[in-house]
């Protein structure tokens, strides 16, 4: 275990790269073998758009689910090769140089790396191998799985919603990590609750709700699109 102190949080949606979890299961579905199949698994990952909309600045946990359902009776064989076609080709003009930069900052200051990402783990672990080298720990969701085939939902925590707050201080306790001197970079309403928990919030491409938090807390904003 490293001795490092301190951490860096960083929400990888709109911090590292500028795509959400719609999008990549909006894309997952395109390619389902079968013009019926394919159209309704569209439509559940299209439904989670207004989800977003309605709750996304709140709690982002219920778009979650309802996004993944797009996956249903995918084998796990093809999720990986579609998530490896994603990341290689669709997420690769999407990355924000910016957010990379704050990343390998934040590693030269001499702290534990960790991303925080609503996306799934197929995805979201050949992302961090490609684009993000240096992370420590990546937290994101899981597919269930049953007989290799996934079951359009996602195992327990599903992360979106306000669980960052309660898992920093839980991976704090573990990992020896002072919260006080840590940092993270977030930019989602649900995201309040993971700055608050760190002495050196920083609040980045934020939505509405989180703006004004930031405001009000005096926290920094930074705001960029590459």
């Amino acid at each position: 275990m490293s001795d490092k102190s301190t951490a860096a949080f960083f929400r990888a949606e709109g911090v590292l790269y500028s795509l959400g979890v719609v999008h990549a299961a909006t894309w997952m579905a395109a390619q389902r073998a079968g013009l019926r199949e394919r159209a309704l698994r569209l439509g559940q990952a299209a439904l989670a758009a207004p989800v977003f909309g309605l709750l996304g600045q709140n709690d982002r946990s219920l778009g979650n689910r309802v996004a993944h359902l797009a996956y249903r009776e995918m084998t796990e064989d093809r999720i990986h090769v579609l998530a490896e076609e994603y990341v290689d080709d669709i997420l690769e003009d999407k990355i924000l140089d910016s957010g990379v930069e704050l990343l390998k900052k934040a590693r030269a200051e001499g702290h534990r790396v960790v991303v925080i990402s609503e996306g799934i783990s197929e995805i979201m672990e050949r992302a961090v191998d490609k684009y993000f080298r240096g992370v420590d720990h990546l937290v994101c969701n899981h597919l269930e799985y049953k007989k290799h085939k996934a079951t359009g939902k996602l195992l327990e925590p599903v992360i979106g919603g306000y669980e960052g707050g309660r898992w920093v201080q839980a991976f704090a306790a573990e990992h020896g990590i002072d919260l006080h001197g840590s940092v993270a970079y977030a930019g989602h309403g649900p995201d309040l609750l993971l700055l608050s928990a760190v002495g050196r919030p920083c609040v980045v491409n934020p939505d509405f709700t989180l703006r004004k938090a930031a405001r009000e807390a005096d926290w920094p904003v930074v705001d960029y699109s590459a």
